[in-house]
C-alpha cells in the first residue's frame, strides 16, 4: 500500500520548516536587540539601495505619495532582478560555470564580511560586549573564510554548509527590515508576482534556468538550501531486500544483471543451498538468441540498438562482464525483472519512478532568496507588534506546508513565495487592523484576560 504524501515527505517538510523559523525567529531577535543601534533603528534615517532608488520615503508624505513611490520603488527593484537572471541564465547557457562559482563565492564573502561584520559591530556596540579591534577582526575574517569554504567547497559537514545559508538569509533580511514601511509591504507582493511569473511561465528566467541545469544534470548555480533526507523511502519494505537475480538495460544502455541481497527472504537457513551474493557474472551475447526479429525491435527502440551495438563491438568474446550492484527499491526490482525487448514501458516506467522518487534522493532545496523575504516580512511585523509576529509566522509556515505538498504532487519547481507572502501579508493586515484593537479593547475593559 501506498503511503500518503505527509508520511513519505514529513522528514523533509520539517528539515525545511527548521531553518525557516530559526531564521525567522532571530531576525526577529535582532529586530528587536537592535531597535535603538544604527544602522537598523527604524527611526533612523532611511539608506539609499537597490530596493529604494526611485523614492526615498519621507514621514511627512502623504498616503498617495508614499503609495506611488513604493510602487515605483517595487517596479525598479523586479526590472533589475529580472536582468540580473536573464544574464546569469545566459552566461550559464554559455557554459561560463567557472564565473557563476565565483561570482557565488564572491557575494557570499561580500556579505559574510561587510554586512554581517556591521550588523556584529552593532551587537558589540549594544550589549557592550568588551573584545579588541584585532580579536574582533580576526573572529570576522574566520567566520568570513570558513564560511565561503563550507558553502562552496567539497568534503565540508552537510550541518555546517546549512548553518552558513541560514546565517546570509538572517543577515540579508535584516538589512532589508531597514527599508521604509510602505517599500517594504509593496515590495514583498511584486516580489511574490515575480516568483510565480519567472518559475512558471514559459520562457521565465528562473524555469529557464531549472530546466537547463535538469538538462546537464547539474547543480543549480544559485544560492540554495538543501534539506537532505534522513529516512529513505524503502525503510522497512520487505520487498527490497529480495534476493533476486535479475536482467535488464540500464539509462547508458548496457545491459546488465544484477544481484540484490536476500537477508529477508532465506530467513529458514535456504542459504545453505544458494550463495545470496555472486563477484561476477557472465551473459551470452544477445545477438544469437534475440535474432533477425529483436534486429527489427531494435531499429526502433533506440536503447536496444545502443545495447546491441556496443555487444557487436567486442564480437570476438562470447562472454561479457557486467556491473553488479545493489537494488534498494522495489519499483526498479520489478522493471529490472521485465523482458529485455519490451524495453520502451520500462523505460518509461523508469522514468515516471524517477520523478516519483526525486524529493527522496536529492532532498527539498529552498533557495536563499525565500529565506530572506520570509524573515523581512516576519521582522518589519515584530516592529509593530508581537500579535502580528505570530499570526505572520503561522501563515508563512502554512503557506510553506502547501507549498511543499504541491511540490511533491506536481513534481516540478515551484516558487516558495507566492503562497506564504501573500498569506503573511494578509494576516499582517488583519491582525492589525481587526484583531489587535479587538483583543487590546477586550483586554483594557477586564473582559478578557
Amino acid at each position: 500500500m501506498e503511503s500518503s504524501i505527509l508520511e513519505s515527505i514529513g522528514q523533509e517538510i520539517i528539515g525545511v520548516m527548521s531553518p525557516v523559523s530559526l531564521c525567522m525567529l532571530l531576525v526577529v531577535l535582532l529586530v528587536y536587540s537592535l531597535s535603538d543601534s544604527n544602522p537598523f533603528s527604524s527611526s533612523s534615517a532611511p539608506i539609499r539601495t537597490a530596493a529604494n532608488l526611485v523614492y526615498l520615503e519621507n514621514p511627512s508624505d502623504t498616503t498617495a505619495q508614499k503609495l506611488e513611490g513604493a510602487l515605483l520603488n517595487a517596479l525598479v527593484f523586479v526590472i533589475l532582478i529580472a536582468i540580473v537572471t536573464f544574464v546569469l541564465v545566459l552566461l550559464y547557457y554559455y557554459n561560463f560555470t567557472n564565473f557563476l562559482k565565483n561570482y557565488m563565492r564572491f557575494s557570499a564573502f561580500f556579505v559574510l564580511g561587510t554586512m554581517g561584520g556591521s550588523i556584529f559591530l552593532s551587537i558589540i556596540q549594544h550589549f557592550s560586549i568588551p573584545i579588541d579591534s584585532i580579536t574582533c577582526f580576526l573572529l570576522l575574517f574566520n567566520y568570513t573564510i570558513v564560511g565561503v569554504l563550507s558553502m562552496f567547497s567539497g568534503g565540508m559537514p552537510i550541518v555546517l554548509r546549512q548553518g552558513y545559508m541560514v546565517s546570509l538569509g538572517i543577515i540579508v533580511a535584516t538589512w532589508f527590515t531597514k527599508l521604509p514601511e510602505w517599500t517594504t509591504w509593496v515590495l514583498l507582493v511584486a516580489l511574490a508576482l515575480y516568483d510565480l511569473v519567472a518559475v512558471l511561465a514559459p520562457g521565465g528566467p528562473l524555469k529557464l534556468l531549472v530546466e537547463l541545469a535538469s538538462s546537464r544534470d547539474e547543480e543549480l548555480p544559485a544560492l540554495v538550501y538543501e534539506a537532505r533526507p534522513t529516512v529513505s523511502h524503502n525503510e522497512g519494505n520487505p520487498r527490497s531486500t529480495l534476493g533476486l537475480l535479475v536482467a535488464g538495460v540500464s539509462d547508458s544502455g548496457s545491459v546488465e544483471l544484477q544481484v540484490v541481497s536476500n537477508n529477508n527472504v532465506r530467513r529458514d537457513g535456504a542459504e545453505n543451498h544458494r550463495s545470496p551474493e555472486y563477484t561476477a557474472i557472465q551473459v551470452r551475447n544477445l545477438e544469437n538468441v534475440e535474432g533477425e526479429r529483436n534486429r527489427d525491435e531494435g531499429e526502433r527502440s533506440p536503447l536496444v540498438g545502443h545495447s546491441r551495438e556496443r555487444y557487436s563491438s567486442d564480437s570476438n568474446s562470447s562472454e561479457y562482464s557486467t556491473v553488479i550492484h545493489n537494488r534498494e527499491s522495489e519499483t526498479s526490482v520489478d522493471e529490472e525483472m521485465s523482458p529485455l525487448v519490451d524495453l520502451l514501458g520500462m523505460d518509461n516506467e523508469r522514468e515516471h519512478e524517477r520523478r516519483d522518487s526525486v524529493v527522496a534522493s536529492k532532498g527539498i532545496k529552498l533557495g536563499l532568496g525565500d529565506f530572506v523575504f520570509y524573515s523581512v516580512l516576519v521582522g518589519r511585523a515584530a516592529m509593530y507588534d508581537l500579535m502580528t509576529v505570530y499570526a505572520c509566522y503561522l501563515a508563512i509556515i502554512s503557506g510553506l506546508g502547501c507549498t511543499l505538498i504541491l511540490l511533491s504532487v506536481c513534481h516540478r519547481a515551484l516558487p516558495a513565495l507566492p503562497i506564504s507572502i501573500t498569506l503573511g501579508v494578509i494576516f499582517y493586515f488583519l491582525t492589525r487592523l481587526l484583531m489587535e484593537p479587538f483583543v487590546v479593547g477586550m483586554a483594557t475593559n477586564l473582559m478578557m484576560f
